[in-house]
């Protein structure tokens, strides 16, 4: 029945109109219901691996290689410039509607990725436990910006500046361009 009436709203938003434009609260509410019951896998899988400090660090340290391009370092986006700028948004995984999902829908989804949101599938590049123990720190993020931005972000933000910096300096010093035929 949970079914029905989720594919029920789902057609009634699409035939609501086809202009693209920021999804309304009820759009959000409808994908999100499909997304959580329909869509992502794993929702009865249970992590095998227990939980312990030195399980969430190394799920941690697998996030740092793989994820923190898309997510930050925190998987809260911190220093990520596109993140909000994305169709959908890169999800800040500290979200309520995030960690809501089961233990084996989160890794499902690091498993298999979600078509059309720019996420990924990682099978056949992570084993199942290195995911399992992601998922263990996805459900410990440290506090919001206590890790700071990617290192590529910040490093990108200095070459942009040093750049404007000297542009600006060679533009003072500069001849005017003369161009002849």
């Amino acid at each position: 029945m949970r079914f029905q009436t989720v594919a029920a709203l789902a057609v009634a938003v699409a035939m609501s109109g086809c202009k693209a434009g920021t999804p309304s609260k009820p759009e959000n509410a409808v994908v999100n219901e499909v997304k959580h019951e329909v869509t992502i896998g794993g929702k009865d899988l249970k992590n095998p691996i227990a939980y312990t400090p030195a399980a969430a660090k190394e799920g941690g340290e697998h996030f740092q290689h793989h994820c923190q391009i898309c997510h930050g370092l925190d998987g809260q986006n911190t220093g990520v410039p596109f993140a909000t700028k994305m169709d959908p948004p890169v999800a800040d995984l500290s979200s309520k509607d995030v960690q809501e999902y089961a233990d084996g829908q989160l890794k499902w989804i690091i498993e298999n990725g979600i078509k059309s949101s720019g996420m990924p599938g990682w099978k056949g590049i992570l084993d199942d436990e290195e995911m399992w123990n992601m998922v263990h720190y996805i459900r410990h993020l440290p506090p919001k910006g206590s890790l700071g931005a990617p290192p590529i972000y910040k490093e990108e933000a200095e070459e942009h500046e040093h750049m404007h910096g000297a542009a600006a300096h060679d533009h003072h010093d500069a001849k005017p361009h003369t161009h002849k035929h």
